[in-house]
């Protein structure tokens, strides 16, 4: 049954979700489509407004990319076709209608989770009860959002992203939020972090941010693979191999 399986990233970063106070509310806004949440950005008036522009942008795409990486399974079901075999452990999971193909442990099993506002929620997770996983958010994003650079870098959005997570500076102390490396390759931004509360176990979080187009609008695809520390050589390769094989289609 759904309720013996770890329900994913949200005992993970449901106490992380740290929404910033204040938002450049004169560079983001969030738009409706019918069928889930677009990210819409409003135009900077000026040059001088250009890097405030920027910085919104980057904010909005941290929000989402929190959001993403605390969704709950909902269902187990098989939401695409399994294909060719890459490797002996692995398999390949190919969603057709969301265009993209990613390689599995041969034993994970496959669920949706709650779209809060996301087109689609896909996970992964093995069928033992554990806290390890890999989900596949995807958002659909406005049209000034042409390009992962509409962010920019990938330096500058890593760093958004855990000062955003980051409250050990807090007395008491809360959630020790620590970038591990980041970088841009193949059109997908690649960012590993560690997230650890006080008395808990360290979490290891390595993900892929990219952008593509379904003929309509661009939408934003987060692929975000977690284990906690002490599971780290059981579970680290297979996390990381998963996040890093994912293809658009």
């Amino acid at each position: 049954m759904v309720s013996s399986v770890p329900s994913l990233h949200s005992r993970c970063l449901s106490s992380f979700r740290i929404g910033r106070a204040k938002h450049h509310s004169e560079a983001k806004a969030i738009c409706e489509d019918g069928g889930g949440s677009i990210l819409c950005l409003k135009r900077a008036d000026s040059t001088k407004n250009s890097s405030v522009s920027c910085r919104g942008r980057r904010d909005a795409l941290v929000q989402i990319f929190i959001s993403s990486a605390s969704l709950p399974l909902v269902a187990k079901e098989a939401l695409a076709e399994t294909g060719s075999v890459p490797e002996a452990d692995f398999r390949t999971y190919i969603d057709e209608k969301n265009k993209f193909k990613i390689a599995i442990p041969q034993e994970w099993q496959v669920g949706a989770g709650e779209p809060n506002g996301f087109k689609s929620v896909t996970a992964f997770y093995p069928e033992e009860a554990t806290n390890s996983s890999v989900t596949v958010a995807i958002t659909g994003v406005g049209p000034d959002f042409t390009r992962l650079e509409s962010f920019g870098n990938v330096d500058a959005f890593a760093e958004s992203l855990v000062n955003g997570l980051d409250r050990s500076w807090q007395r008491p102390p809360g959630v020790a939020a620590k970038l591990i490396d980041s970088r841009a390759k193949n059109g997908f931004y690649y960012i590993e972090y560690s997230l650890q509360n006080p008395g808990e176990s360290c979490r290891h979080l390595y993900s892929a941010i990219g952008m593509a187009s379904n003929g309509w609008y661009n939408r934003l695809y987060t692929i975000t693979g977690q284990y906690v520390e002490e599971e780290s050589d059981k579970y680290k390769s297979l996390v990381e191999k998963a996040v890093s094989s994912f293809r658009f289609t």
